[in-house]
């Protein structure tokens, strides 16, 4: 069966989860683990990216994204990528680190933000690793210090969870433990995986009695919301892919695009290798970079090596271009 393609929904929260392969360990010890963040910090502060909760276990992760107008995927390749190279080198192994690829949940978040807060968070005392929230309180590897002022990653988005819980930060982070607190004597875990549409209309024994009535519903796994947040997702996630095919169908590619913009920027494509600080030049990268990640499909790699410049470079360049087409309210088929 063919995979599913991932949603993409510009500002959606997504719940992220990996394991090791065959189940095995893959943050053996503390160099891995503070790798692996290391890594996630570098990757948001490329992108306009959040990270609201986390943690790490001694063979998967959970993290609580929240994407900008990138796709998950531009981030999470690069982390996945990159950690399972060094692991392998900092391990003497070869072969493949992770099982599969990542799961990824979009998910309602103003129905289910704090519940998947606080279950992420309270994964080490859900294992038994901890015993009690005051050990999770000062525990590293997961978000929850980060959020009570202790141990904090500089990268982890902090005011938005807080904040739900209220204005002064210091109440804030007490009823934030409260709430933490009672989840831990919750007994019955919440339902937080995919397919909340179906969930909606009471779980698969009716749609299947639905289906037999001739009514035909939307399912699906990759989304945790009700009817209309699912029914949203989707319809955007499929104007997008219009919007992509569309371009392609004008005969946008890479090619075209390099072409277009350098003589919109009034530059020779021979140039673009070059080193200088030229305004123009500057410019012409930073526009390639965004609309060659944005609408044309390639990878900052790809780009970064089209352009002469290093991956991390092509991300900021990218941000850049972005930046520039909201001040100027310029669109990519615009330059024709």
């Amino acid at each position: 069966m063919p995979r599913t393609g991932r949603l993409h929904i510009p500002g959606g929260c997504y719940h992220v989860m990996g394991r090791g392969l065959e189940r095995r360990r893959i943050f053996n010890q503390a160099d891995d683990k503070n790798d692996f963040l290391e890594r996630l910090g570098n990757i948001l502060a490329q992108t306009d990216g959040q990270c609201l909760a986390w943690a790490i276990m001694s063979n998967h992760y959970h993290l609580l994204m929240r994407v900008g107008a990138q796709p998950l995927s531009k981030l999470m390749s690069p982390l996945l990528g990159g950690y399972a190279s060094s692991y392998n080198r900092r391990h003497r192994r070869s072969g493949y680190v992770f099982q599969n690829r990542y799961k990824s949940i979009l998910f309602d978040a103003d129905s289910y933000l704090l519940e998947l807060v606080r279950t992420i968070h309270l994964n080490p005392i859900k294992a038994k690793i901890l015993k009690s929230l005051s050990q999770l309180d000062r525990y590293h590897w997961t978000g929850h210090a980060g959020l009570l002022g202790i141990h904090s990653q500089s990268w982890q988005a902090i005011e938005p969870v807080l904040g739900l819980f209220g204005k002064r930060i210091a109440t804030a982070r007490q009823r934030y433990r409260e709430f933490m607190a009672e989840g831990i004597k919750t007994k019955i875990a919440p339902e937080l995986s995919g397919g909340g549409l179906i969930r909606s209309y009471g779980g698969w024994e009716a749609i299947q009695a639905l289906r037999q009535d001739h009514i035909v519903r939307v399912g699906d796994e990759r989304i945790l919301g009700d009817s209309d947040f699912v029914e949203q997702a989707l319809k955007a996630d499929a104007l997008q892919l219009k919007e992509k095919t569309a371009i392609q169908r004008a005969g946008w590619d890479i090619k075209t695009l390099i072409q277009r913009v350098c003589a919109y920027c009034e530059i020779a494509p021979n140039q673009l290798k070059q080193k200088g600080r030229s305004n123009n030049l500057s410019l012409a990268k930073a526009l390639i970079c965004y609309w060659g990640t944005e609408h044309i499909g390639a990878t900052t790699n790809e780009l970064a090596d089209r352009l002469g410049m290093s991956q991390p470079a092509a991300s900021q360049s990218s941000k850049r271009g972005r930046e520039y087409c909201r001040e100027q309210s310029i669109e990519m088929e615009g330059i024709c």
